[in-house]
């Protein structure tokens, strides 16, 4: 078999615990990883794992990428397309690169190459039941959040030997444009990446293979927004995502030092505040008031999981608590059913709640205009746990306005994506969360919120 293939990309069939691929856009990333892989597939059994963050269907995968990639490198006959995996038609007696398997220590057999789908976020379960894989590639990896890093992304690990190199393990992939510079994935991929990975910049200039069309929209670009263009096309990580609702926020929280260690105060009672959620994440916010101010101590998102679950994890916790805090449609006993789970499907999960013993009241349903006010007006006040609530934190920062529309009219909706659900908890946090009040102290008054939701 031969294939063209880019020089700066053949790291990707060396043996390393991981390979970070980033950069710019037309910088050949998913087109590399997916040509690398279906040759290391044709030539040795590989059972490799396809994922993203988040992917509720084979769609938002590298599924088609992949057949795609069949096609062109003329690998019909090593692959069978199916609806839901790729699997390969030759049956191959080793694994990656050729390595010869010690069955006494790694009891894998001989088979046939195989890719496999799944979003980290969703299948957490699932990913870690998985045997006998080979490896990892994410893609879109700038928004794997810092819990799929640190506690799904080890789970796929095995041993094999290779014959020249030594032990190695399965690898992990990842491709990405950069967005911000404080997101945890450049971070742990570029700027502190693990001992033993290969992370690799790559950019339009390394593509012998660039379109006429796209040479010129770059061009363009570079002459008309210089900043934009280094973005883009030149894999800078920006400052500020465009159009950043918490933008000036989140940046004076930075230079202010308040997002940081901020640790629980056992005489305080921690408050929740949620954005329900089954199919989409529902996310809870911790945070503690007094002193003057809101100390956000901790962040937790998961989805496909009943509110049964949710209340075991708050109490394996540990704080003591004061409120649950509920989003306004927490009194609807239809829309949450599959978040009630088995439980009465005719009670709201407002009564659930407080069935399970724990005080949880209602916000009330505002205008998300209003709720970005409450929330911009109450960030001076807050200080926020770097490591517990990063997840939180890197939503924050990725909230944010759509484009201007067709007519240039801004539009004063935010965007509902994955940053949409903690965003929507910490504006409940702004609505509802008030200072507790405390008696004068030598003549003097301490700090109260000043917020004009009171």
């Amino acid at each position: 078999m031969r294939a063209e293939f880019p020089a700066k990309l053949q790291f990707l069939f060396e043996p390393h615990s991981d390979k970070y691929l980033w950069g710019g856009r037309d910088g050949m990333k998913s087109w590399g990883m997916a040509r690398a892989l279906l040759i290391m597939g044709a030539e040795n059994r590989l059972r490799w794992l396809c994922s993203r963050e988040t992917m509720k269907s084979i769609a938002e995968s590298v599924h088609q990428l992949l057949e795609e990639q069949i096609d062109k490198l003329g690998l019909g006959d090593f692959y069978r397309v199916e609806k839901a995996r790729i699997v390969g038609t030759k049956l191959h007696a080793t694994g990656m690169y050729g390595a010869t398997l010690d069955k006494s220590r790694l009891p894998l057999q001989p088979g046939y190459s195989e890719f496999v789908f799944a979003g980290l976020r969703h299948n957490v379960n699932e990913i870690k039941s998985m045997e006998g894989l080979d490896g990892i590639w994410i893609e879109e990896a700038d928004n794997v959040s810092e819990h799929s890093w640190e506690t799904v992304i080890p789970t796929i690990r095995k041993e094999l030997y290779h014959v020249e190199k030594g032990v190695i393990g399965s690898e992990v992939w990842a491709s990405f444009n950069p967005k911000l510079a404080t997101d945890y994935t450049y971070k742990h991929c570029v700027l502190n990446p693990p001992r033993g990975a290969v992370s690799v910049r790559t950019s339009y200039k390394d593509n012998i293979w660039l379109s006429e069309i796209s040479r010129t929209r770059i061009a363009d670009m570079k002459a008309t927004d210089e900043a934009k263009y280094l973005h883009i096309y030149g894999g800078e990580p920006d400052s500020q995502v465009e159009g950043a609702i918490f933008g000036p926020e989140m940046k004076q929280a930075a230079a202010e030092g308040r997002i940081g260690s901020v640790p629980y105060n056992r005489a305080r009672p921690v408050d929740t505040v949620w954005d329900l959620g089954f199919g989409d994440p529902c996310s809870i916010w911790f945070v503690q008031a007094y002193d003057g101010w809101f100390n956000f101590i901790d962040y937790f998102q998961d989805d496909h999981i009943n509110i049964a679950d949710y209340v075991i994890m708050l109490q394996n916790r540990g704080y003591v608590y004061g409120k649950d805090w509920l989003p306004h449609d927490g009194i609807d006993t239809i829309i949450h059913q599959n978040l009630a789970g088995s439980s009465d499907r005719t009670m709201s999960i407002l009564e659930l709640v407080r069935g399970a013993g724990r005080k949880a009241d209602i916000i009330r349903k505002m205008l998300v205009t209003d709720q970005i006010n409450a929330a911009r007006t109450v960030f001076p006040q807050c200080r926020f746990d770097e490591k517990k609530c990063a997840d939180g934190l890197q939503a924050l920062r990725h909230y944010q306005w759509p484009p201007l529309s067709a007519e240039g009219v801004a539009q004063r909706k935010p965007l509902h994506n994955w940053p949409s659900h903690a965003s929507s908890a910490f504006m409940g946090a702004a609505v509802v969360l008030r200072m507790p009040k405390a008696p004068a102290e030598r003549g003097e008054r301490r700090r109260v919120s000043t917020s004009p939701w009171s």
